[in-house]
């Protein structure tokens, strides 16, 4: 039996992988993976997720250089999710050019932007 028997896949065949900031725990960013995505990790320590837009593997900083290399993994006690403790290659792990995917914070029933920019995104992407 293999470790990727004992997760819950959804109906897709797929599982949400939580990347957390090892040293300070900040959580970085939410991805999909599918069996061979979470292989691919283990085997490269780095994080490789499953893009549902565009329906194939994604090595997280293909593109922009900020890829992700593998601390820990962990599995939540209902078997439908992981949890990846990274180290975060150049700071920026959202898309936007910020630390984290979670830079807005509810204020006042508002979304407030609360993180900056951290690298202009079309200095990122070519």
């Amino acid at each position: 039996m293999s470790y990727l028997d004992d997760i819950a896949w959804n109906s897709d065949g797929l599982v949400p992988a939580i990347a957390q900031d090892a040293v300070t725990g900040r959580v970085l960013m939410v991805a999909w993976m599918n069996a061979e995505a979470l292989q691919r990790s283990v085997a490269e320590q780095r994080a490789v997720y499953w893009s549902r837009s565009r329906q194939k593997l994604w090595r997280k900083g293909e593109e922009s250089g900020h890829g992700q290399v593998i601390k820990e993994l962990r599995l939540d006690c209902d078997n439908d999710v992981i949890v990846m403790q990274i180290e975060q290659l150049g700071g920026i792990a959202c898309h936007t050019g910020r630390e984290s995917c979670f830079y807005r914070v509810l204020d006042s029933g508002e979304w407030k932007t609360v993180d900056a920019v951290i690298k202009d995104p079309k200095d990122i992407y070519q």
